[in-house]
Order: C-alpha cells, then structure tokens, then sequence
C-alpha cells in the first residue's frame, strides 16, 4: 500500500448519519415552544426580527457542521443564528438544550446574533417559515418521515447555493448539512466555540500527560458497532479487511518523519475494534470511557448521559491536536475539527478504500483571537 499525497481540499462526500431520521419528541418540542402557525414573536424581539434556526440531534461532528452552514446563511442574510439541539442524542431530557451543557455560552458569532442557552424553552419564531413543511399545523408536524428530512436537506442546499435570501421570517435548518458551506464557515465555527471550562480543563490535562512530548498519530475509526452506517459502510464492506487497512495505515504513519517520539492515540465507538487494534500495537493509548454492548448502537446515545458527549468532545478535540490523524472512514463528520486543524492526515479512498491518501498542508490556527 502506497501514499498517495494530495494538499487540495478533501473531495466532497455526500454520506448522511443514521441520526438523520426523525426523532418526534424533539419535533414535538419545537412545536410546543410556540408552533408555526402562532407567527409570535421572539421574546424581547420585534416582529420584524428574522431568524436561522440550527436544528440538530446527532453527533458533534453533524452538529457543529450544520451549524456552520446555518451560520454563514445567517451572515449572509443578516438574520438572528438560533442553536436548538433539545432531543439531543447525548441527553436524556428532550426540553433541555443540549448546546449549554457542553459548550460555553455565546452571543454573537463574527456580528450573528446568537441564542443559545434555555432561552430558547420562551420563545416562538415568527412565520412564514422555510422549508414550507413547517408551516404546516402543529398537529400535522408531529410525525416528520424521512424522506421529508432527505427534501428538506436539499432544499436548504438549493438555498444556499443560490446566494439569495428567503422571504421567510424562519429558516429551520433541521436536516444533515455537511458540505453546504465552505472551510472559513466552519473555521469561524470552531474558533468562536469553546466547550465549557471543566471540559477544557480535561481536554488540557490529557494533552500534557500524553501529547506535549510525543509526536501523536491520532487514529479515529468509525465502526458504528450495528447502527445503520449509511454513507460509511462501502468502507466496512469487509471487516477484516477494513481493520488490516487501518493497520496498515498505522504502521505507514510510524514510517513517516516525525519530530519527537512517536505515540498512537485511538478513538473508536467499538469495544471489539479497541481489543484488536490494541492486541496489534499494544502501545496505543486511549482515554477511558463507557461503550455500548457489541452491535447495541453508536456511542452518541442519550442512554450514556451527558458523560457520553464529554468523551466525545474531549475526543473531538485532542485528535485536532494530534501531528498526523488517520481517518477511517473520512466521511465521518466526527473528526472534520481534525481535518481542518491537523498539518498531517490520512484518509482512505472511498471508491478504493486500500487506496490511502496523504494529505499535508499548513493549517490556519483556529484559535479566538
């Protein structure tokens, strides 16, 4: 197996999680907040207030994606950015929003208005309403199939393209929106986000025990231990051979240059890719957490508690710290922070997944200035 190198852009998949399926508690809850048809204004706001709503459920990599291409529409069109993940995946509470639980309050995001926090349990959003689904009744919105969710995506993506804004007061963002913005929309992201201290603080006390003095080659691989994998399964297709590649991959990313020591760094959401990884290259080391029972789902499940999304932040954020990542498969959104921020990544081909692709390129600091 040869590198092949690349320092152009990633190209552009179009895998969708298994989390993009309806969820109608959480649709429940945007409803009972003040449905479409009421035309209330915010709290404290004016009617002539106009509003981006982020809607997500799953994973931070969906999330934090979505939200960028939210973002840059609200940028573009002048409108107030609202963050509305209650029903999240990672809680157990389907009316708390779970963005103030593991990400530092924000108000403004490079001149976007933001709502955040449980401000959100108080207000309503103006109509008309785009996609037009949600001008519908209340009644008529509980049940959301997902060939709804799949048209809305696309419609949002028609949207955007077109550089033009809606007549909609609210633009509900409630579907997968990965590629629908450019690089700078999800680096403005990221800099202007910061998870909450107390998980900061973890994240920094692991970087100091384990990556300060080494040279970490992060490795995150996506198994999805019996979810619906979607976009991700031609590259696990055959299991066995999925872990040899990613071995292979490991062992080519010890044979490159590297300024200090090198240590692996694993992440996975399976307790059987763990114990064959690590019966390899006993030396890897990961960071403690709960996993799920073999094929009982992704790690992002709500059965976990909030304990489960701080791993997965804590995660999320030491990969991007790492001198070279590997990511298997590249269409997972989990490790895009580390494809922005890491000098040095490997992916896999995703019409030949033995086919590795180097990557090497300056990244820009993503730090808030």
């Amino acid at each position: 197996m040869k590198f092949y190198r690349r320092s152009s852009p990633a190209p552009r998949f179009q895998a969708v999680a298994s989390n993009e399926m309806s969820e109608t508690s959480a649709v429940t809850s945007f409803l009972q907040t003040g449905g479409p048809e009421e035309a209330m204004q915010m709290i404290s706001g004016s009617r002539n207030d106009r509003f981006v709503v982020s809607r997500r459920r799953t994973g931070f990599g969906d999330c934090l994606w979505s939200l960028a291409a939210a973002w840059r529409f609200a940028k573009q069109t002048g409108r107030t950015l609202a963050i509305d993940w209650r029903g999240s995946c990672y809680l157990d509470a389907p009316f708390t929003n779970a963005f103030p639980v593991f990400f530092e309050p924000v108000h403004d995001i490079a001149g976007v208005r933001v709502i955040c926090d449980e401000e959100i349990n108080q207000c309503s959003f103006p109509g008309p309403f785009f996609p037009a689904w949600w001008n519908k009744p209340s009644i008529d919105c509980i049940y959301r199939p997902d060939e709804q969710i799949f048209r809305e995506r696309d419609e949002l993506d028609q949207l955007f393209q077109s550089q033009k804004d809606s007549d909609a007061n609210t633009v509900v963002c409630d579907a997968c929106l990965m590629w629908r913005c450019d690089q700078e929309a999800e680096r403005e992201i990221f800099r202007s986000i910061k998870p909450r201290p107390e998980v900061q603080a973890r994240i920094d006390a692991i970087y100091r025990e384990h990556f300060e003095s080494y040279s970490v080659i992060g490795i995150h691989i996506r198994h999805g231990n019996g979810e619906d994998i979607m976009g991700h399964a031609p590259y696990w297709a055959d299991p066995d051979r999925a872990l040899r590649q990613v071995c292979n991959a490991i062992d080519k990313a010890r044979g490159l240059s590297h300024a200090k020591p090198v240590k692996a760094f694993l992440c996975t959401d399976s307790a059987i890719v763990l114990e064959k990884v690590s019966t390899i290259f006993p030396d890897v080391f990961t960071i403690p957490k709960q996993f799920q029972a073999p094929q009982a789902g992704p790690l992002h499940n709500a059965a976990l508690g909030a304990e489960g999304g701080f791993s997965a932040l804590i995660e999320m954020y030491l990969l991007a710290r790492c001198d070279t990542v590997i990511r298997f498969p590249p269409t997972s959104a989990f490790t895009r922070y580390a494809r922005l921020l890491a000098p040095r990544v490997i992916e896999f081909d995703l019409n030949d997944p033995s086919r590795l692709i180097l990557i090497e390129e300056t990244s820009e600091e993503l730090v808030a200035s």
